[in-house]
């Protein structure tokens, strides 16, 4: 599979993050779209070719959690990778047991990205050779996080 084919989306209401991140994974070989809320993606035709979502957790309305279990909701199984300004490891771990790829916090290196990308599409992959009814038994799997990070 080329690089080019694949669509990484960054949701992100920091207008330097869309602005860098979209350049970054172009320079990598992926296609990239930078949008500015949960809302925006949700609305774009891109939401159905994103093949791995960039998501800031704390935005304005809708939050990068909150996204995550709406594309959960409408059967969208798009690898998540967070990013975030802020949160700790305990803020890591509850974005993991949601079901992310990975949580990385701001600023992050070239390298960390690269890594978390690659895993992301590893897992894709993994999930197109499961069978359909086994991936719809997770379908419904909600984890909600506290304040704290902590899961509920």
């Amino acid at each position: 599979m080329m690089l080019g084919h694949l669509l990484v989306s960054v949701v992100d209401d920091d207008v330097s993050v869309r602005e860098s991140l979209p350049d970054l994974l172009r320079e990598l070989g992926y296609a990239a779209v930078a949008f500015s809320s949960a809302e925006e993606f949700l609305a774009s035709d891109s939401i159905g070719q994103t093949e791995c979502l960039l998501l800031d957790i704390a935005m304005p309305g809708i939050s990068g959690p909150d996204l995550h279990s709406e594309l959960t909701l409408q059967g969208r199984n798009i690898p998540i990778i967070y990013i975030t300004g802020g949160g700790d490891q305990t803020t890591r771990a509850c974005m993991l047991k949601r079901g992310a790829v990975e949580c990385l916090r701001k600023p992050f290196s070239d390298e960390a990205l690269l890594k978390a990308l690659n895993v992301a599409f590893q897992e894709a992959e993994r999930k197109l050779a499961t069978p359909t009814n086994m991936r719809a038994e997770g379908a419904g799997k909600h984890l909600a996080c506290r304040e704290d990070g902590e899961v509920q």
